[in-house]
């Protein structure tokens, strides 16, 4: 695929913390307009990964590409097009939820910003909540609150962390429609960690698992599915995770 085409690049990436080899030169290439899943167990590699794709981390070695730029050389020309999202990330509890949209939407220079707000907010069933402080939300509120961050800037590519996380399975279903739409509408690049294996496999054209720092597979859901006999994706990550502890 040529360079306009890939969304994510990164070549012989590797994270080394004191000893512990936590990243083992991994090469990923995630097409622009995919949705993409990045699977694997505790201590896999996931969140360093994706906090090095979000230059939270500093690579021990290896390069990262992200919309064909160099993300250690042009870092803020990167960040107007992409934006993060995760439960385990709160917005500042102390502010209301309209004054964190605020915020946030002046640091990505979005236009129109009270008109991008009212439009998300009426997305992600949230205008209730606009003048409340996010610290009073409950869990899945908060997770729709962050999402709306997220999408503010209307990003290239959106980086997911368990995304549909404490929402309850009616809310769940039309937020992963909501960001199959909005990643068709605006030809924009998704990639996410989660555990839901469900939501894996509705939403992922890609999948990528993660195990002990390396990939140790990759395909559709549907490919996956196929190749190691099992019912679905749940089945088939188990399968990875326990015949790879067996084997060591």
């Amino acid at each position: 695929m040529r360079g306009s085409e890939i969304a994510i690049k990164t070549s012989r990436l590797r994270k080394v913390f004191d000893n512990i080899v936590a990243v083992d030169d991994i090469d990923l290439d995630i097409r622009v307009g995919s949705i993409t899943a990045l699977l694997g167990g505790n201590g896999a590699g996931k969140t360093t990964t994706m906090a090095m794709l979000l230059a939270l981390l500093q690579p021990t070695s290896g390069d990262i590409f992200l919309l064909g730029k160099n993300l250690l050389q042009e870092r803020a020309t990167i960040a107007r097009n992409i934006n993060f999202s995760s439960p385990y990330v709160d917005l500042p509890n102390r502010l209301t939820v309209r004054q964190n949209l605020t915020v946030y939407g002046h640091m990505y220079g979005v236009e129109n910003l009270k008109q991008r707000i009212t439009t998300l907010s009426d997305q992600l069933h949230i205008t209730e909540l606009l003048d409340r402080k996010h610290g009073t939300l409950s869990a899945g509120q908060r997770t729709r609150a962050t999402l709306a961050k997220s999408l503010l800037n209307k990003p290239r590519l959106l980086l997911l962390d368990e995304p549909t996380a404490s929402l309850d399975p009616d809310t769940a279903d039309w937020v992963r429609t909501l960001l199959q739409a909005y990643c068709k509408a605006e030809g924009a690049t998704i990639f996410m960690a989660s555990h839901n294996m469900y939501e894996v496999e509705r939403m992922c054209d890609d999948v990528i698992v993660m195990q002990r720092g390396r990939v140790v597979d990759r395909g559709s859901p549907k490919k996956l599915i196929e190749t190691y006999s099992r019912e679905n994706l749940e089945e088939v990550f188990l399968d990875i995770a326990r015949n790879r502890n067996a084997a060591t």
